[in-house]
């Protein structure tokens, strides 16, 4: 995400943002008590998420999953029911955007609005049911937890055995800002359905294998684990690892610097945070971490339609001083973070934890760090929420190139690598 402010006012511009493993226990997304939506649910009365399950088929798999819960008799049915109607969310939605099976209803295939509007429609579904046994809010809260974890493919991420193959880890978001247009899709997460499970040839010749998952603009889940939990797992299998997230407006950024602080924006639940990233072990936290991306070799590489920065900006308090300070060249030594290159919301929160965990596993040469793709753009005469359709052809395109963009640069990054 760009620094904040530049983001809010690209958002307000262009109707997107920047941003965004599972739950530990499902914070689930937030406070609301049993048989109670959350913010983020009760978006769904809204016309435009039922148009786009509908437009999609997706509408069938939340109403199979509410089925399944009726049918439920016993805790441990209702659990699997909800691994199970998960896991097939995720895959469905994966074999949609990869062009396996029937492509049901009229929106395009690369879309990643279905998996998310479906899976709020299912986590609705279930905080809301009453079963005929009994349910604690404990319990309710580890069946939203793994329906979330598996309809976000963070329990998937299996790479194949053996030598040869370059394990290529990705990460996308949610998309957000859906009180300024409900619209909105976001190409990282759109990225990370395309290349799931994926072959990729790298940039030296190599194959590689790129596993990926999605995760959600939430400031709760994150403070819970939710990266770590899905990453800790993976990378220390992995040759190379990108988290991506929407950012600025016609460029791709490679951010050069992570920061230690959470600039209060509101996540998907209407909730901000303003503070130092909380992770374990504060008491050994940095405040700044670095990319190990090969982000020469990628700003160099024609890899697409956009063009490809190093950013190395970021804001921070200087040692000593009491005022922000916006740098050009990264931050100076004993400084306190206000930003990071990629501002601070989320997408710098899953930069920072994911670089901090490489770190803390032993494996800080690992190359990785976050990539931004541009804003994904309607059409110019589609741009009032009010007015306007969910899609159009430009909108498709642009989200085509970006997927196909953020395709090349991981081949780039994976070049040389295992």
């Amino acid at each position: 995400m760009s620094r904040i402010r530049t983001a809010l006012g690209l958002a307000l511009a262009a109707s997107a943002l920047t941003l965004g493993a599972p739950p530990a226990t499902a914070s689930p997304s937030s406070p609301a008590a049993a048989g109670t939506a959350t913010v983020e649910e009760a978006r769904l009365e809204r016309a435009v998420p039922r148009e786009i399950m509908r437009r999609s088929g997706f509408d069938a798999a939340v109403r199979e999953f509410r089925r399944s819960l009726a049918r439920a008799e016993t805790y441990p049915q209702a659990e699997r029911a909800a691994v199970r109607h998960g896991s097939a969310l995720w895959r469905r939605a994966v074999d949609r955007a990869q062009g396996r099976g029937p492509a049901v209803g009229d929106l395009s295939r690369d879309d990643d609005r279905p998996l998310y509007w479906a899976r709020l429609a299912m986590t609705r579904e279930l905080r809301l049911w009453q079963p005929r046994f009994g349910l604690t809010d404990e319990g309710r809260a580890r069946l939203l937890d793994r329906l979330e974890v598996t309809s976000r493919g963070q329990d998937s991420m299996n790479f194949p055995a053996g030598k040869g193959v370059r394990r290529i880890v990705l990460t996308g978001f949610d998309p957000f800002t859906l009180d300024r247009d409900i619209r909105i899709s976001n190409p990282s997460g759109a990225s990370a359905l395309a290349l799931d499970g994926t072959w990729i040839r790298t940039a030296d010749g190599g194959r590689a294998r790129v596993e990926t998952a999605v995760f959600p603009v939430r400031w709760q889940d994150f403070a819970d684990g939710t990266v770590e939990r899905t990453l800790r797992p993976v990378l220390p299998r992995a040759d190379v690892f990108t988290t991506v997230s929407q950012g600025r407006i016609g460029r791709f950024d490679i951010e050069r610097f992570n920061g230690a602080w959470r600039g209060g924006f509101p996540d998907n639940e209407n909730v901000a945070r303003t503070e130092t990233v909380p992770v374990a072990d504060p008491a050994s936290q940095p405040q700044w971490t670095a990319t190990t991306l090969p982000y020469a070799r990628i700003t160099a590489a024609p890899t697409g339609r956009f063009p490809v920065y190093d950013n190395t900006s970021v804001t921070e308090i200087p040692a000593g001083g009491g005022a922000p300070v916006t740098r050009a060249d990264g931050p100076t030594a004993g400084s306190t973070a206000r930003a990071g290159g990629g501002g601070n919301y989320l997408s710098n929160e899953i930069a920072y934890r994911a670089t901090l965990l490489r770190d803390r596993i032993g494996r800080p040469e690992l190359p990785g760090g976050h990539v931004h793709t541009p804003v994904l753009q309607f059409a110019p005469d589609n741009t009032d929420p009010a007015t306007g359709t969910v899609t159009d052809p430009e909108f498709v395109q642009n989200r085509l190139d970006i997927v196909a963009q953020v395709r090349s640069i991981v081949a780039v990054a994976a070049a040389g690598q295992g």
